[in-house]
């Protein structure tokens, strides 16, 4: 059978992370807006609010030129209007107190516009900053949900963006998008609705330009659409490249790599710099275009109107007095000014939609590993079987199989399974039992499957033929809170959460006490060098445990699971970067944590597992030998052929007179 290529995988998978990042979507998707909106409900006071702030706004903000327009023609020039405002009769006939009163009126308007303006900004902030909150905490939730599988498939980089850089573009399209793209489209309206009534002739002649404009505006959408594609691919690569070589700046040094490194992220960040000049060069053409066609516009309107007022005659049957040019010249100036910010408000909205598919395509992953709906829990009391593993005819793969493949692995054999062409198989008909308070031990060489067996324990993989029973039931029965409750796991690469030691032996869990802390961290004899600390077991502990060695960051993660008291105890090659030193300390302490439950011990060194209760040896994915470490030795197998591997310059019979102790890997 062939083998998958792993690097035709990972290019794959590098690809998928790289097209979705490039994804830009329409401006506008209504299925996704109504979905946004939902968001929106427990703030509907808030939003309602802001709506009515912004209509009033948009009111307000047309009512100053009107005010001119009246002031001119009734108290200035003395020009009677056909068809005079319900509220003119209120106005004093006096020229001096009338141009107050419309002074008044305008300055009231103006005030009502700062204040509406100040009610819906700080409105919508404080309601985009609670939906940011509640959307953050969703995406967190889910992907506290989704399976191991899930993070092997998605990059770590990406899933933070989609929590940080996705979420701001959904919270600038609540606070400077959709209210503000109502605002501008009210207030064009309102501009327009007071253009015809006051001239129609000079209202359309104002208009004329708008369809040059419209197309200027195509352009420019087409041009920024490009270039703000090219900016997120920019984006996506300098993330990833600087992610990776931060991680791997160790190596970077070590082999004399920085100038390499530098060169190639100069490059990519060079593309990122071309796209920008890309957008600036489409900004810098088309705002200049539209100041341009909106002053053409009012030109238009003044030589027209002017003459009209010059001459006193009628221009397409429209009336047109000094107020009212006056007035539309104003007009004019606001009306423009919507239509360049609703051609900024389509890249607010667009990278939201983009952003939206994106985050809603992560929240609409169903995790593929759930607990069951009514899961069975195995006895607490009389139950001989608590505490033991049992493999049955497991078959695995890491790789998704369709639904046709499912049926073929139900029902073929052995044979036909494993030279079922595309599926490189991890484990092969793999049967054992552990019993309850045994101690059990897996070798064999690397890629031979034991981490994986470790893992279906826990289901944090559903098999695809066979069964995985913990305690006498199916783990797929369990709940998976409750079956990994019963776990504690230590690794060859302890990893430490920011926050104290203290928090990091307790891992959140309300249970255990910070007695019980001491206590667990005393038995491995990490306790005294906890309290030579300057905090004790409050000294903070950086991302990663950077501030500790290895081996301490070991040793505190050896506290962990001892703290939490599990069932079943597995440790992975546990021990391998623990020093001479440490090695004396700890080895009470294993000897006592593996003593009343269930362990499993991974271990390239045969030498520490020889005293293990049953001995499992892997190889290419099969369960090639299993039995105590004499009656391995005795049976001249593949156990053997390693052993000799790794004592071939010693006596056989000097290394079985030698009773190893039992502990992990590197003790």
């Amino acid at each position: 059978m062939a083998k998958a290529d792993p690097n035709k995988r990972k290019r794959e998978k590098k690809q998928g992370a790289a097209a979705e990042d490039d994804v830009l979507g329409k401006a506008y998707d209504s299925r996704l807006m109504r979905r946004l909106l939902t968001y929106l409900r427990p703030y509907r006071l808030a939003s309602g609010l802001s709506l009515i702030a912004v209509l009033l706004k948009a009111g307000a903000d047309v009512v100053g030129p009107y005010m001119v327009k009246l002031s001119v023609d009734r108290y200035m020039v003395d020009t009677p209007s056909p068809n005079p405002p319900w509220f003119v009769r209120y106005l004093s006939a006096n020229a001096l107190t009338g141009i107050a009163q419309c002074a008044g009126i305008y300055l009231v308007a103006l005030l009502l516009s700062f204040g509406l303006e100040f009610v819906q900004t700080y409105l919508m902030q404080w309601t985009g900053q609670r939906v940011m909150f509640d959307l953050r905490s969703q995406i967190f939730r889910h992907l506290q949900r989704m399976h191991v599988g899930f993070y092997d498939k998605n990059p770590v980089g990406r899933l933070v963006t989609r929590v940080t850089s996705d979420v701001d573009a959904l919270n600038e399209m609540f606070t400077s998008g959709v209210l503000a793209i109502f605002e501008d489209v009210f207030v064009l309206i309102f501009i327009v609705a007071i253009m015809l009534r006051m001239s129609w002739a000079l209202a359309l002649l104002t208009l004329a330009v708008l369809p040059v404009i419209m197309y200027i505006t195509r352009l420019f959408r087409i041009a920024v659409r490009k270039s703000y594609r090219l900016i997120r691919a920019a984006i996506a690569k300098i993330n990833a490249y600087t992610q990776e070589h931060i991680s791997g700046m160790s190596v970077v040094q070590l082999f004399n790599r920085e100038e390499r490194s530098y060169a190639a992220f100069v490059k990519t960040n060079a593309e990122h710099r071309d796209a920008y000049v890309d957008q600036v060069q489409a900004y810098s053409l088309y705002y200049p275009a539209v100041e341009f066609l909106s002053t053409l516009a009012i030109a238009f309107v003044l030589w027209k109107g002017g003459l009209s007022v010059l001459f006193e005659r009628r221009f397409l049957g429209s009336t047109v007095t000094l107020g009212v040019l006056v007035a539309f010249i104003q007009y004019a100036q606001r009306f423009f000014r919507p239509i360049q910010d609703l051609s900024e408000k389509y890249n607010i909205l667009q990278a939201a939609m983009a952003a939206s598919e994106r985050v809603f395509g992560l929240i609409d992953t169903a995790p593929e590993i759930v607990s069951p709906a009514n899961p069975v829990t195995p006895a607490r009391t009389g139950n001989p079987a608590l505490g033991s593993i049992e493999f049955r005819n497991v078959w695995f793969t890491y790789q998704p199989l369709t639904s046709e493949q499912e049926e073929l692995v139900a029902r073929l054999s052995a044979e036909e399974l494993a030279a079922m062409p595309g599926i490189e198989w991890i484990l092969r008909g793999v049967s054992f039992t552990i019993a309850a308070d045994q101690t059990a031990a897996i070798v064999g060489h690397t890629g031979a499957g034991k981490t994986t067996i470790t893992a279906l324990m826990m289901r944090f993989y559903d098999i695809q033929r066979g069964s995985v029973l913990v305690d006498g039931v199916d783990v797929r029965q369990q709940s998976l809170e409750a079956l990994r409750q019963r776990f504690g796991v230590v690794l060859q690469d302890a990893f430490l959460f920011t926050g104290t030691v203290r928090t990091n032996i307790r891992l959140g869990t309300a249970r255990i006490t910070d007695a019980e802390v001491e206590h667990a961290a005393d038995e491995v004899n990490v306790g005294d060098f906890v309290r030579s600390l300057p905090h004790g077991f409050d000294t903070e502990v950086h991302e990663r445990g950077a501030t500790l060695s290895t081996g301490q960051k070991q040793l505190i993660s050896f506290a962990r699971a001892l703290a939490h008291r599990p069932a079943i105890l597995i440790l992975d090659e546990a021990t391998s970067s623990v020093d001479t030193e440490t090695e004396l300390r700890v080895r009470a302490a294993l000897e006592a944590m593996i003593t009343g439950r269930t362990s499993v011990l991974i271990a390239h060194r045969l030498s520490t597992i020889q005293r293990a209760d049953l001995i499992l040896v892997m190889h290419k994915g099969q369960l090639r030998e299993s039995g105590t470490h004499h009656e391995l030795l005795t049976q001249r197998g593949l156990y053997w052929k390693l052993y000799e591997l790794q004592y071939k310059d010693q006596e056989l019979a000097r290394d079985l007179a030698i009773e190893a102790p039992l502990v992990p890997e590197g003790v």
